[in-house]
């Protein structure tokens, strides 16, 4: 199982490549294989997944029925923009011009290791995610680990 935490700013090369830290590189599971699925995330960022944790959350995505519009617009979403990657050996993603776009990365982005994914932000983007959020990380906290009765 992998397991990412924490928040590194890398530079964009004019290929589309970015360096995966070394401290996320550590927690990718063996099993991954240095295989990665990158797809559009929420709020314009990208998700990257190894893919052990990848393998997961399809097996999610085939329990999905073909039958219910909601299921069928999510699939086509979500798989139509997933393109797998391996690290080349400089330990390196290859981001999509598509993906760039969506996320508008251009020559620096910011990486932050989210437990089973690793998200990649335009820096001014996440900035403006962050300052627009309707309440503080304090009351957030007391709401999301508020101990169960």
């Amino acid at each position: 199982m992998s397991s990412f935490k924490g928040r590194f700013t890398y530079s964009v090369d004019n290929k589309g490549r970015v360096a995966l830290p070394a401290k996320l590189r550590k927690s990718v599971s063996t099993t991954a294989n240095e295989s990665f699925i990158v797809l559009r995330g929420f709020e314009r960022c990208l998700y990257i997944y190894p893919q052990d944790e990848w393998n997961k959350l399809e097996e999610s995505i085939r329990g999905l029925t073909f039958s219910d519009a909601q299921h069928r617009f999510f699939s086509r979403t979500l798989l139509g923009w997933a393109t797998d990657c391996q690290l080349d050996s400089q330990q390196r993603i290859m981001l999509s011009q598509e993906h760039m776009e969506y996320a508008g990365i251009k020559n620096e982005v910011l990486i932050l290791g989210v437990l089973e994914r690793i998200e990649l932000w335009d820096p001014a983007i996440y900035l403006e995610y962050e300052k627009n959020q309707p309440a503080t990380y304090e009351t957030v906290v007391e709401r999301v680990l508020k101990p169960s009765p």
